[in-house]
């Protein structure tokens, strides 16, 4: 499906959703909107990563930008690049079904001018409004967060410590695109395209760059975090796994203290009080005598550590 919108002074944004596109459809999009193969290679995969393109021939510029994905993957949330064509009086954004929503946040945007914008005014604010989609999902995450932290003081569980896991790892795949996206707005100071921004345009870029640099550190901050939470109960756990070994091993000396001298009476030998009635009572009685020697061995090397 290809939508068409007018506005500013004979712009036109043009947006085209890849899901729907046929072979007949792509050709189509490559002759009318002049898109070489390879722009609409990398809008077809979703797996590229962000970057920008400027084709000197043409003058035809490409943005590759990373949006999230509203719907979990494998319990965490991950991105999907979307890409945009600036060209002339043209913005054409090529999008798909996992990032249809910043297409309905563009044209609410549109719908609230009065004013007249420019084509690239209008590209920044699609980044900004990309980069401040994250937010909301960001702090449910940190809620989420919150909440198995609280449960994990309380008691540690796998259910616990897998659910914190999943949280870390979509935040690993936050961190990346956020970072690419960053990267990006600070190399397209570098295109030819940048210095030929009017001040409202510049302004508009700086907003965007500035809150995907807040998005970042955000992403970073939140991984940073989650990181140190698992680490802490990590060691938690192994420190109380070696307390339950200290335990069964002081266990298991005391058992053997006393298979010790038990065995020695159980041998077919003369030994002392071997026929006296009270022998095994005298048994128990060494037996536990060794334990407590042992015991006290055992606590005071503990207070001179």
């Amino acid at each position: 499906m290809i939508q068409k919108t007018r506005f500013g002074i004979d712009n036109e944004w043009i947006a085209i959703n890849s899901d729907e596109l046929s072979a007949t459809s792509s050709d189509y999009v490559l002759k009318a909107y002049e898109i070489d193969q390879e722009t609409l290679e990398y809008a077809l995969d979703k797996n590229e990563r962000a970057h920008t393109e400027y084709h000197w021939s043409s003058g035809r510029f490409t943005i590759i930008y990373n949006v999230l994905k509203q719907t979990k993957e494998d319990n965490h949330y991950e991105t999907i690049p979307m890409t945009f064509v600036v060209k002339e009086n043209q913005l054409i954004t090529i999008y798909n079904h996992d990032n249809a929503y910043i297409v309905d946040l563009m044209q609410r945007y549109l719908k609230k001018q009065t004013n007249a914008i420019s084509i690239l005014k209008f590209l920044f604010v699609a980044l900004y409004i990309i980069s401040d989609a994250y937010f909301p999902y960001l702090e449910q995450l940190d809620s989420h967060k919150d909440a198995i932290n609280h449960q994990l003081r309380k008691k540690i569980t796998k259910a616990s410590l897998l659910a914190l896991s999943d949280i870390s790892t979509g935040m690993i795949y936050l961190v990346a695109a956020t970072n690419q996206n960053t990267i990006l707005l600070e190399q397209f100071k570098s295109q030819p395209i940048y210095k030929q921004l009017d001040e409202i345009e510049r302004e508009q870029f700086e907003d965007s760059i500035i809150e995907a640099k807040q998005l970042s550190s955000m992403t970073q901050l939140n991984a940073q975090v989650l990181q140190q939470l698992y680490s802490t109960y990590d060691n938690i756990l192994n420190n109380n796994l070696n307390d339950h070994m200290t335990a069964l091993t002081i266990i298991s000396i005391f058992l053997a203290i006393s298979a010790t001298v038990t065995g020695f009476f159980g041998m077919n030998v003369t030994l002392p009080i071997k026929d006296s009635p009270y022998a095994w009572l005298i048994i128990i009685g060494i037996s536990l005598i060794l334990c407590l020697i042992y015991a006290l061995l055992l606590r005071f090397s503990i207070w001179k550590k």
